[in-house]
């Protein structure tokens, strides 16, 4: 594992798709409780979601609002904001073999089982 990463801050949406299904799967109960502040190299506060993967960590741009509208208009969220237990399994299982992920899916967790 490499210890000095290189850190990225980017928007969501250049994320490819691979990344955010991984990072869905970090984040089950949604993004908005998870944001947090830092001052980049240029003293300019900016507030952010932090994803690790094995050779970055992505400080990927957006406030608690933007995380909201995100997840709004993303179908594997239910409206509880919490990742759809159909589609939590399905990422887990195509994305099992990722070190940094959660080791399993569990049947219990406390994700959307409504819709």
């Amino acid at each position: 594992m490499i210890t000095n990463k290189p850190k990225v801050i980017m928007d969501y949406q250049k994320l490819s798709g691979e990344l955010k299904e991984q990072l869905k799967l970090v984040y089950p109960e949604g993004f908005h409780d998870n944001i947090i502040w830092f001052t980049d190299a240029k003293g300019q506060r900016i507030s952010a979601l932090r994803f690790e993967t094995d050779e970055k960590i992505y400080m990927l741009r957006m406030s608690t609002e933007t995380a909201m509208e995100i997840m709004d208009d993303d179908d594997d969220f239910g409206s509880d904001y919490k990742l759809k237990s159909d589609v939590h399994k399905s990422y887990a299982d195509k994305h099992s073999d990722v070190d940094y992920l959660p080791d399993s899916f569990d049947e219990d967790e406390d994700v959307d089982e409504d819709e």
